[in-house]
Order: C-alpha cells, then structure tokens, then sequence
C-alpha cells in the first residue's frame, strides 16, 4: 500500500524542492532550469523570486544572463510570459506549442472571433519578426493589414502563441526597463524548435519542482492533457494524498517530515510555487486561497509564508526618497512569526530600493 502523506509533509517537501526551507548558493541558471522556469509577466518578480531563494545573489547577475542571451523571456506555461535558460526552451516551448496553437484558435472573444487561416498567420508573422524586434502594437498593425477583417489586438495575441518569440532587453533588465518588444525565437537562438517534445522529460522535471504531485496538478501547471500515457516510460514512484488521491514522484526525490521549521519568506507576485498544483492545500488554505484569488485580470498579489503557508499579502510603494512595504496578513498574526516577515521586508527592501528611506507598516488582519 502506498505511503500516506499530510499536507503539511507535502507542503515541507514543496518548499524544499522550491528552496524557500533555506536559500541556496545553487548558480542563477541551474536555479531556474530546476524551478522549471519563473513567471515574468512584469520584469521584477523573476529577481525577487530568486532572491528568496539564493544566497549569495545578485540582481545584475541576473541581468546579465538576459542581455548574453543564457536566459529569455518568453510566451510559455499557461500562455504567459516567462523567465527560462535557453536551453531548456527546446524542451519546453516545444512541449507547449500543441496546446499554444490551441489556444490561438479560441483567443479571440466570441463577439469578433473570425475564422482566420492560422498557418498564413504564422507565416506573416514569423517574417516580420525574423529580422528585427517588433512591439505587440506594430505586430497587430502588420497582421490587420493581411487580415482586415479581424482586429489587430487578436491577432498579436494569436501570433504570440504561434510564433516562438524573444521578448528582448532592455525590457526586462534591473533598472532598466522598456517598451516591450519580440524577435524570433530562432533569430535570437540561432536555431528553431525540434519536432518532437520530449514530454515524460518534462514531467520528470515538474516532480523534481513540485511533486509529490497528481497528474492533475501537471495538467494544471503546464495545460497538457494525455499526461498519463507519457508516465509508462517512466520509473516513478507513487504516495497518497490525504484524500486518497495517488501522487507520483522521482524514485530519488526526498520527502521532508511534517515537523520540519519552516522559515518566513516573501513572494514574489505570479511565484510558481502558488501556481504549479491543481490543488493549493500543500501551501495555502482554502481561505487564503479564496483571498488571493479574488483579484482582477489574474493580477496576483506578492505574497509571505508563515510556518510555510500563504498567510498574507506585500507591496512596496516608493517616492522620491521613500520605499514603504506593507505587510497585510489575511489572518491574525503572532508577534514571533511576524517578525520574521519583517526581517525578510527589511532585507528585501536593501535591493528594490538602496540608497533610500526604508519603512515597514503593518495593517491589522
């Protein structure tokens, strides 16, 4: 019979695996190739996701692996924007590109969807970003000139799932920032996506990130279905959740006792350690997560760990020589536990803004 594991067993072993029990001198790439990639819908959450996870670490070290082409931004998981080492796009962005492409077919609203021939789409828009990088508007732009009938802001979408593309820097550099704007993936690569995905791969390297785990909570994280036809392949071994549910994972991969301390950290807002499962209860409670996802246009909050659970949210408004974090827990907090979430502001305060006045508030549950 298999062995039964608690949530919180679970949710010690998540954290492990998503080194937020202790931070790690692992380096920046191989950090982010082993979380599977990070969510960079806005250029700061890649940094401070693993800030709260590395130590030694350094924001333009991180910069500089986007500018040297080591890392790229890119359309992937759950048809957005992520951070992930280039090697590992071939793997990746070629496992998704089915469900992309299905995706391009259903994106535009009921109300204006028009049938559009997706392979001369395609086609357009891969020459027009082969040879320099384009915006999202002057994308849209190029397409209505080809498609008339269907409006510019659709088919940009579209193309985005279609078309491998780079979002290039300086959008996305510390800093830095910019207008977005997107090249070929195989121009900034130097070579195009293979034919074939290597998926059982893939899910060995999701187990590794986040399992224990169903293959419900592999669909959920990358939006693939017929998961389970992949995992014949592969030497896995099996757990129960508490409801009884089976729960794969790598022969090698360790499991953390429930009793394990678990340090208080913050989260970046989009942090794939709250996005990789089907169900939430190994980091947050149903009344967190009801919470955090009462948001408007899938814009989630930063949020912090307490005793290793979503236990509230962050933010950082600045001035001219002010950087203000306010901590606003969703519960009723001990003193003991919220000063570690202080100590974690603080510290996360030295990188998003040096050289100005630091605050901390806290709001009351």
């Amino acid at each position: 019979m298999s062995t039964t594991l608690s949530h919180r067993t679970l949710n010690r072993t998540l954290l492990a695996r998503q080194m937020l029990m202790q931070r790690t001198d692992m380096p920046i790439v191989d950090a982010v190739e082993h979380l599977g990639g990070l969510q960079a819908q806005a250029p700061i959450p890649p940094y401070l996701a693993l800030w709260t996870r590395l130590a030694p670490y350094e924001v333009d070290a991180l910069s500089e692996l986007i500018l040297d082409r080591t890392l790229v931004r890119m359309t992937l998981w759950r048809g957005t924007l992520h951070l992930i080492s280039a090697n590992d796009v071939f793997l990746m962005r070629t496992a998704l590109q089915p469900e992309l492409d299905k995706w391009a077919r259903t994106s535009m609203p009921p109300a204006v969807r028009v049938e559009i021939d997706l392979g001369e789409l395609a086609r357009i828009t891969r020459e027009y970003v082969d040879s320099e990088p384009r915006t999202v508007a002057e994308i849209g732009a190029h397409l209505e000139q080809h498609f008339p009938e269907a409006r510019a802001r659709e088919l940009s979408s579209q193309a985005q799932m279609l078309v491998p593309m780079v979002q290039v820097p300086p959008r996305g550099i510390w800093g830095v920032g910019g207008v977005p704007q997107n090249i070929a993936m195989a121009t900034w690569l130097g070579r195009d996506l293979p034919d074939e995905a290597a998926v059982p791969e893939l899910i060995s390297r999701y187990l590794r990130a986040f399992g224990p785990a169903t293959l419900a909570d592999v669909q959920a994280w990358s939006k693939l279905t017929g998961l389970k036809a992949h995992t014949a392949g592969l030497d896995l071994v099996e757990y129960r959740n508490e409801d009884g549910k089976v729960l794969l994972d790598v022969q090698d991969g360790v499991i953390v006792p429930e009793d394990v301390a678990a340090p208080a950290r913050l989260l970046p807002a989009f942090d794939n350690v709250l996005l990789g499962h089907a169900d939430r209860r190994r980091i947050m409670s149903e009344d967190a997560r009801s919470r955090w996802g009462a948001v408007r246009n899938g814009v989630f909050p930063p949020t912090f760990l307490v005793d290793g659970f979503v236990h509230g949210t962050w933010n950082v408004v600045e001035t001219k020589d002010t950087a203000t974090l306010t901590i606003q827990p969703y519960f009723r907090t001990a003193k003991k536990d919220l000063a570690g979430v202080v100590r974690e502001a603080r510290a996360v305060l030295k990188v998003m803004a040096p050289g100005k006045e630091h605050v901390i508030t806290e709001r009351s549950a």
